[in-house]
């Protein structure tokens, strides 16, 4: 199994930047695929980015030249960057990983807003 907390979000104003963090523990080698998801009120949850663990990422079009996903591991860490914040990036942001299972953490509140 593989265990998850996420960490970082909170309240920025619109062109602000946060750093979301995801702690991993567990069995991190069967690990296949790490990425972010988020979901806003009375939306469905949405891919933001991922990385592969040959560290290829992939960034849905809404985030690609503001958000940068990046991990540590050494600190067995998983990160979001995210630069130029704007009001629609406003949710709930989930760390997800991937191996033969799935898992997710708990989330962390991000809200764009001035």
């Amino acid at each position: 199994q593989v265990q998850l907390v996420e960490s970082g979000g909170g309240l920025v104003q619109p062109g602000g930047s946060l750093r979301l963090s995801c702690a991993v523990s567990g069995s991190i080698l069967s690990i296949s695929l790490m990425g972010w998801y988020r979901q806003a009120p009375g939306k469905q949850r949405e891919l933001v980015a991922h990385i592969t663990k040959g560290g290829t990422t992939t960034y849905q079009d809404s985030v690609k030249g503001r958000f940068t996903i990046s991990r540590d591991n050494a600190k067995n860490t998983v990160y979001l960057q995210m630069n130029s914040l704007k009001p629609e990036d406003t949710a709930v942001y989930y760390c997800n990983a991937k191996f033969p299972g799935e898992s997710w953490g708990q989330g962390t509140q991000v809200t764009v807003s001035s």
